[in-house]
C-alpha cells in the first residue's frame, strides 16, 4: 500500500495560523481578460470551509461551470475565492470582505459557511447559494427543501445512513460491534450519527463512539477504536475526520477494520469505502443555481434545494486488498444495494490520480 506524506494536513495547520487580515484571492470564472458581450459583470464570492478533496472538487467544478455559463450567456462571472480553514473568525472576516467588495452573490461551501453567510446577509438581501450542506432544514439554514423562504438556497449532500449500514452487514453479516468516528462540533455529523445509532441499536449491535476535533485527537480516537475491537467504523460527511483520513487509514487497515464513510474523498484518502453523492456534479449544479439567480432572475426563497441520489459506492482497491478482501467479490456484494460501485486508489487529491 502506498505511504503518503501528510503535507496537506501541515498546510491546513499553517493556513489556520494565518492572521485574519485577508486579501481577497480573486479568480475569474468566464473572464478571459475581455468583458462579456453585453458588458455585464457579476461578482461572486465563494468561501470554502476547509481544504479537503470533496469540498475542493465542488469549488473547482463551480468555477469551471461558471466559466462555461459565462460564455454561453454572454456575461462575466468574476469570482473571489477564499478558504477559511475551519476558522470562524477568518470566516466572518471573509464574509465582511465580500460585502465590502459589493459581491452580487455569495457561495458557501459546507454547513458552517452557509450558516454564517445566512446570518450576515439577512438584512442586506444579498443572495446566498450553499453547497454540501447535509441537513439544510435541521440546521435551520432553510425553512424547507421545497421553499427555502429567504435569500438562500443551494445543493445538499444529504446522506442515506441506513444504506451505508446495509453495506456494512452485507460485507460482514457477523459484525456485532460497530465504531462511530466523528467530530461532535460538525453539524453534518449530528443527524447521520443519530440515525446510525438508532439503526444499530434496533438490531442489538454494540455501538462504540469515539470523537475528535483535531487531527491528533482523531488519530487517538482511531487507535482507541482498534483497541475497542470494533468490526467496522462509520463516519458521515464529517470535514474534521476527512481532513485526518490520510493519517488514520493505515491504522484501520492494519487492524483489519474497514472504514465506511459518507463521501468518495474519504476513499480517495485511504478509507475502505466512500458512499454518497457525486461532488463534481454537486459543484456543477451549484453553479447552475448561481446563474439562474443572477442572470435569469430566480428567487432564492422560491428555488428548491437540490438533493441527489446517494447511490454511488467508491471502494479503495488498495485498502480492500490490505483488509484481505477481494474487490470483485465486494463489488458484486454491494451492487444490489447501490446505483453504482466504482474503484479508486489512494491519493491526496483527485488531481493526483493518474488519468
Amino acid at each position: 500500500m502506498k505511504k503518503l506524506n501528510l503535507k496537506h494536513i501541515a498546510a491546513l495547520a499553517a493556513a489556520g495560523a494565518m492572521t485574519i487580515s485577508l486579501t481577497a484571492c480573486t479568480q475569474t470564472g468566464g473572464d478571459t481578460g475581455q468583458q462579456s458581450a453585453d458588458g455585464t459583470v457579476y461578482k461572486v464570492g465563494i468561501c470554502n470551509y476547509v481544504d479537503d478533496a470533496s469540498l475542493n472538487q465542488i469549488v473547482e467544478n463551480i468555477q469551471a461551470r461558471l466559466t462555461a455559463l459565462g460564455e454561453e450567456k454572454g456575461v462575466t462571472f468574476q469570482v473571489e475565492l477564499e478558504n477559511c480553514n475551519a476558522d470562524a473568525t477568518v470566516l466572518n472576516q471573509i464574509i465582511a470582505n465580500f460585502m465590502a467588495d459589493g459581491v452580487d452573490l455569495m457561495v458557501g461551501v459546507a454547513t458552517p459557511v452557509a450558516t454564517a453567510m445566512q446570518a450576515a446577509t439577512e438584512d442586506s438581501g444579498i443572495p446566498v447559494v450553499f453547497s454540501a450542506v447535509s441537513d439544510p432544514v435541521g440546521t435551520g439554514v432553510v425553512e424547507s427543501l421545497e421553499a427555502p423562504g429567504a435569500n438562500i438556497t443551494g445543493t445538499s449532500d444529504y446522506l442515506d445512513t441506513n444504506a451505508i449500514m446495509d453495506l456494512i452487514f452485507a460485507a460482514d453479516p457477523d459484525a456485532d460491534k460497530i465504531g462511530l468516528l466523528y467530530d461532535v462540533g460538525q453539524d453534518s455529523s449530528t443527524t447521520p450519527i443519530a440515525h446510525a445509532r438508532e439503526y444499530l441499536e434496533s438490531k442489538g449491535i454494540e455501538v462504540v463512539e469515539r470523537t475528535g476535533t483535531t487531527t491528533d485527537e482523531v488519530m487517538l480516537a482511531a487507535q482507541a477504536l482498534v483497541s475497542d475491537g470494533v468490526d467496522a467504523v462509520f463516519t458521515p460527511t464529517d470535514n474534521t475526520i476527512m481532513t485526518a483520513e490520510l493519517a488514520i487509514y493505515e491504522t484501520f487497515a492494519d487492524a483489519g477494520i474497514p472504514h465506511y464513510t459518507g463521501a468518495d474523498s474519504f476513499a480517495l484518502n485511504g478509507a475502505f469505502l466512500g458512499y454518497g453523492v457525486d461532488y463534481a456534479n454537486l459543484g456543477v449544479e451549484t453553479a447552475n443555481m448561481v446563474a439562474e439567480i443572477l442572470v435569469d432572475g430566480a428567487d432564492p426563497a422560491a428555488t428548491p434545494v437540490m438533493t441527489f441520489d446517494n447511490g454511488t459506492a467508491t471502494v479503495n482497491t488498495e485498502t480492500c486488498a490490505a483488509l484481505g478482501l477481494d474487490y470483485d467479490v465486494i463489488a458484486e456484494t454491494f451492487a444490489p444495494l447501490c446505483t453504482k460501485v466504482q474503484p479508486i486508489t489512494t491519493a491526496e487529491s483527485f488531481g493526483d490520480l493518474e488519468q
